[in-house]
């Protein structure tokens, strides 16, 4: 059910701060209202109050994680009511981002003012929210009962344990779980067309996940997997940083898909298909964007959960935390490896190809002997140019003799 978020004045989602002013005068604003339905306008309004009459007014935007705040005219009104009426297109707008906004006025007397800053939660209010707050993890569902939004927080206490034994990553703040009854439904709030294959998201500057999880008999498998893969990615960018969006595309999900607690049983026969096939997906390629298709995007998952996996394994949670930083310090996707565990991607594909998915590698055996052969060819290459050099002589010897 769609429902329009009422009109809110100075409360605990629409905030003043009046401290905050950015210009030498500050521009008065009262009975400051907020008004939206989730995904298709948004109207904020105010009664501006200045010294001299205002000619033009601008409101400003600025959602969190955004670098530079978007400028909308004001509609100014006799009474001094200034407006702003806009259509916000699907994906614009994060789901649940909080937005700071203020307004700019320019005076009669030719005085630019600008008042204090406000802001508010972008929270999807096409549905009715229940909440369990559980301190650090708040779950926030909309079809289910009570016990279901229980069975969802003991999830996801378990599942942020899980994440923190692979990744240790502190949860500095609050994680808000927004549980959805669909993909469907979650594509819908993202504003994506087409993707199918997505269930879930993160947002990790934000402290947000999606997931979607129906109640009924598969809520258990919803809880174990989905939750924990998404709070994954919120304890990875608290480890990272703002470096969390440089780190290769294999390795984010890879991760995440480790912290699941009931892995998809698919992954293994899809691998050992694609593998039998020659169909791979070359791990250099899953350093960027994932393939859009359902088939590609569900390959690159599983070669990404199967290649993490088998780093962990065979070099332990050490190396893997180097392999984290070296990409976080800024290397490329083939030299972080180099740096983190002294082989190259390539090398360490091709040794996840052989030893897990049993497929020999001719450029393995070449690579993993050639520093040898260069060795080699340098002891025989003395001597091979010595006994050519004393053939030489005497064959000069030989023609230069006595006839």
């Amino acid at each position: 059910m769609r429902r329009t978020l009422v009109c809110l004045a100075l409360t605990a989602i629409l905030l003043v701060r009046p401290g905050d002013a950015r210009a030498q005068g500050t521009l008065q604003a009262t009975d400051v209202q907020v008004g939206y339905t989730y995904g298709e306008e948004l109207t904020i309004s105010a009664r501006l109050e200045a010294p001299a009459a205002i000619q033009s007014g601008v409101l400003f935007l600025e959602p969190d994680g955004v670098a530079q705040p978007s400028s909308l005219p004001l509609s100014l009104g006799a009474d001094g009511l200034a407006q702003v009426t806009t259509q916000v297109q699907p994906g614009l707008l994060r789901p649940f981002v909080r937005i700071t906004f203020w307004f700019q006025a320019e005076l009669a007397d030719g005085e630019s003012l600008l008042s204090p800053t406000y802001d508010f939660t972008y929270d999807d209010n096409r549905h009715t929210w229940q909440t369990l707050d559980g301190g650090l993890l708040r779950v926030h569902w909309y079809d289910g009962d009570a016990a279901f939004g229980q069975a969802a927080l003991q999830a996801a206490r378990s599942g942020l344990q899980a994440v923190q034994a692979i990744l240790p990553a502190p949860s500095q703040a609050p994680t808000d779980i927004y549980i959805y009854a669909s993909a469907a439904d979650v594509q819908e709030t993202l504003g994506l067309g087409g993707l199918s294959w997505v269930g879930g998201h993160a947002s990790p500057d934000l402290g947000v996940v999606l997931v979607s999880i129906a109640p009924g008999a598969d809520q258990a498998d919803g809880f174990a997997n989905q939750i924990p893969h998404e709070l994954a990615h919120v304890l990875l960018y608290r480890l990272t940083g703002s470096s969390y969006d440089i780190l290769p595309t294999w390795l984010r999900e890879g991760l995440a898909e480790l912290a699941e607690q009931a892995p998809n049983g698919d992954n293994a026969r899809m691998l050992a298909q694609a593998a039998a096939n020659g169909a791979l997906l070359p791990i250099g390629d899953l350093c960027g964007l994932f393939p859009q298709d359902t088939s590609g995007a569900s390959l690159a998952y599983a070669e990404s959960a199967s290649f993490t996996r088998f780093l962990s394994d065979a070099y332990g949670s050490g190396p893997l935390q180097a392999l984290i930083q070296a990409y976080a310090g800024g290397k490329d996707c083939q030299a972080g490896p180099q740096q983190a565990m002294g082989e190259s991607l390539s090398q360490l594909e091709a040794h996840w190809k052989q030893t897990v998915l049993g497929v020999q590698q001719n450029g393995l055996a070449f690579s993993d002997l050639l520093p040898y052969l260069v060795v080699l060819l340098a002891i025989l290459v003395g001597p091979a140019i010595y006994i050519l050099v004393a053939l030489r002589r005497r064959s000069v010897h030989d023609h230069d003799g006595p006839k």
